[in-house]
This record gives C-alpha cells, sequence and structure tokens, in this order.
C-alpha cells in the first residue's frame, strides 16, 4: 500500500480502480448494473467531471488565497525560491487547467441536457445555474488572461522591471481575491439549481 501512496499516478489509478470493483460489488449485489449506453449515464459522467475539475480548481484557489498568499511574508527570503520557483508554477499548472477542464465539462453537460442557452440567457427554469455558468466563465476568463500573464512576470518566466513586477503581483492577487469572492457565489447558484435555493 505504501508504494501506491507514495506515487501520484499509482494513487490516482488505484482510486479510480477501487471505483471500478465498488461499483462491480454493488451491481453484483443489487442486480443493478450501471447502462452506460443511455444518456443519463453520460450526462451523469460528464457531472462527475466537471465536479472533480471544480473541486481542483477551486480547491487551488483557495489555497492560494486561504494559505500561500498569507503565508509568504512569514517565509524567511532564503526559503521564498522554493515557493515562487517549484510550487507556485505547478500549483499554476493545474488550477489554469482545472479551471479551463470546469468550463468545457459544464458546457458539454449545460449541451447535452439543452440547456444551455437558456441558461446563459438567465431565463426560467434555469436561472441559477445560468447565473453561475456566467461566473464560472468569467472567472476562467481572469485565470487565463489576467492572473497567469501576471504571474509568469511574479515568477520570472517573462523578465519585467521590478516595479512592473510588483504591479503584476497586485494585480494577480486582486484578480484572485476577485474570484475567490465569485466563489462563493458560484458554488451556492451551481447547488440551488438542482436544490430550489433560488
Amino acid at each position: 500500500m505504501g508504494a501506491i501512496l507514495q506515487s501520484l499516478s499509482r494513487t490516482i489509478v488505484a482510486g479510480i480502480v477501487l471505483l471500478v470493483v465498488i461499483i462491480l460489488i454493488v451491481g453484483q449485489a443489487t442486480g443493478t448494473w450501471i447502462a452506460i449506453n443511455t444518456h443519463e449515464w453520460w450526462a451523469f459522467f460528464f457531472r462527475w467531471l466537471h465536479v472533480l475539475s471544480g473541486v481542483m480548481w477551486i480547491g487551488l484557489l483557495w489555497y492560494f488565497n486561504f494559505v500561500q498568499t498569507p503565508a509568504m511574508p512569514k517565509i524567511p527570503d532564503e526559503q521564498k525560491p522554493a515557493v515562487s520557483k517549484v510550487i507556485a508554477p505547478s500549483a499554476l499548472f493545474w488550477f489554469r487547467w482545472a479551471a479551463l477542464s470546469t468550463v468545457v465539462t459544464g458546457l458539454i453537460l449545460a449541451t447535452m441536457n439543452k440547456y444551455l442557452v437558456t441558461a446563459l440567457s438567465l431565463q426560467r427554469p434555469f436561472t441559477a445555474i445560468g447565473i453561475g455558468m456566467w461566473f464560472g466563465l468569467i472567472m476562467a476568463f481572469n485565470v487565463w488572461f489576467i492572473i497567469w500573464p501576471n504571474q509568469k512576470k511574479v515568477l520570472g518566466m517573462v523578465t519585467v522591471a521590478a516595479d512592473e513586477k510588483a504591479a503584476a503581483g497586485r494585480k494577480a492577487m486582486l484578480t484572485s481575491r476577485l474570484n475567490t469572492l465569485m466563489s462563493i457565489g458560484l458554488l451556492y447558484f451551481m447547488v440551488a439549481q438542482q436544490n430550489g435555493g433560488l
């Protein structure tokens, strides 16, 4: 077990294997099997991918805002390169691709369930999820076109003058905080659609 958990890729594979084993055991015990040739199953599958991607995206957003940013002033200067050269670039890689994956799987799901246009135009009965979708689209735009370009300057991936680097850091931080602010509503409206919260 230790060999599995010491490797992230083996841990992910083991998680998928465990999921399949549980599905097979439950299917055998109940006599109810997943019908993967139905629209309902594929809609569920894309909802699951959407939730997985969203957990990664918002989890990293909250990590940056609740953990990394507040902790940086407390880290001695000689140790800061460990964050800015190793941790932050890796976290930002997963952060931006999770944002894109969340949007893509959400749009696929909305298209499959035939509410994409109705939701984006904020019409009933999809007003709540439509608001959540607009929040998500704005937040993903912020990730790719404001936060990421400015973080590349902060992390030294793009060479700029010191004053421009400081301005880029502030812009990235404030936009990340805006996304944190919006994430509260985003999560509410996404859940509200199915649970009568609006």
